[in-house]
């Protein structure tokens, strides 16, 4: 009973002082104005992992937004961006809270494993919303399904092109049919993000937005909730640079101006691009790939943007667009399996 008194005494002190209570986060209390760094551990019996997450509780009381980098643990650039988010956040200037997982798929960045957790070879970004008795990909899946998500007003999963992938920059939001509202608040999130190119990614008719199918994708699993949610995807081949990890930082601080969590004014891009369709080109053979486009280059149909040979050095097929409109990424090295996508076009409107 006086543990209970001293708690509620303790949240009114904190509420008088800061204009909000505390915030629960893993069994612990982040006093209003700071920030604290959690090492959430996972395991399956079989394999071990941890999530590293920042909190940040703003002195007033707003939105909760929920960051997500590194669920590709390949994709350097939003998990850079991550790391310097930890000091550009002041909580003392914030309002609401932020919750940041610095990398969800800590195996897959240390085992430097495009796509896949090496622990059970599982897509993280294809196991939503998990399995609290499942493989460890399937339990941080279902970690933040649970814990994290359901916490959030607003949600962001950022991403870049993976080792292989050649990719020019953008950002998406969910659009469904039945869901207008937070249709609406997503695209405007995206196009506070500061950039110029933005796909909408039309789930009306999609599988994993219908109950009780998985959801697949980390931001789908937040949208599906009702919380809207959009993509950055920002980096190429699986490098770092430091210009697209600066990307990443400017368009957070301009989503949080935007939401009103933090002061300043947004940063929108002018003359936003909106793309609604996307072509992809599927090879059909196995070999060695020769970009002749990089990813942001403008094609038109019929125009020859690559070729394969076999191991042999002998042209087995010349790849051209199929369409006319923009690379927002394509096959960038040079090994290529049957069945892999060698470039993703998206129409411009």
């Amino acid at each position: 009973m006086n543990r209970i008194l001293i708690l509620m005494l303790g949240c009114a002190f904190w509420s008088g002082l800061y204009g909000q209570t505390p915030f629960d986060f893993d069994e612990q209390s982040i006093l209003p104005g700071t920030k604290r760094h959690f090492t959430i551990n996972i395991s399956d019996g079989q394999n071990q992992t941890f999530v590293p997450i920042t909190v940040f509780h703003g002195k007033e009381n707003g939105a909760v937004l929920g960051i997500t980098a590194g669920v590709h643990g390949y994709e350097y650039a939003p998990i850079l961006a991550g790391q310097e988010l930890i000091n550009k956040i002041d909580p003392l200037e914030l309002t609401g809270t932020v919750i940041l997982v610095q990398a969800a798929n800590v195996g897959s960045f240390l085992g430097r494993s495009p796509y896949i957790n090496p622990m059970d070879k599982k897509n993280l970004n294809r196991s939503f919303p998990g399995n609290p008795n499942g493989t460890i990909t399937e339990r941080i899946a279902n970690f933040i399904s649970e814990k994290i998500i359901p916490r959030c007003n607003y949600f962001v999963d950022m991403h870049s092109g993976d080792a292989p992938e050649d990719l020019r920059p953008y950002v998406a939001y969910y659009q469904h049919d039945e869901k207008p509202g937070i249709s609406a608040k997503g695209r405007e999130i995206a196009m506070n993000l500061g950039f110029d190119h933005i796909i909408v990614l039309k789930t009306t008719e999609k599988d994993y937005m219908k109950q009780g199918l998985p959801s697949l994708y980390c931001s789908a699993e937040a949208f599906k909730r009702g919380i809207p949610a959009a993509d950055i995807e920002c980096g190429r081949l699986g490098m770092v640079e430091e210009r697209f990890v600066e990307k990443i930082i400017e368009g957070v601080g301009s989503l949080l101006n935007y939401l009103q969590m933090t002061p300043g004014v947004p940063m929108p891009s002018k003359g936003i691009a909106f793309i609604e369709e996307r072509f992809y080109i599927t090879s059909d053979h196995t070999g060695l790939f020769y970009p002749l486009k990089t990813g942001g280059a403008f094609v038109r149909k019929g125009m020859k943007i690559g070729y394969i040979t076999d191991f042999f050095n002998k042209t087995i097929k010349e790849v051209y667009a199929e369409n006319s409109g923009i690379i927002l990424y394509m096959l960038g090295t040079p090994p290529v399996n049957e069945g892999e996508t060698l470039a993703a076009i998206g129409i411009v409107d």
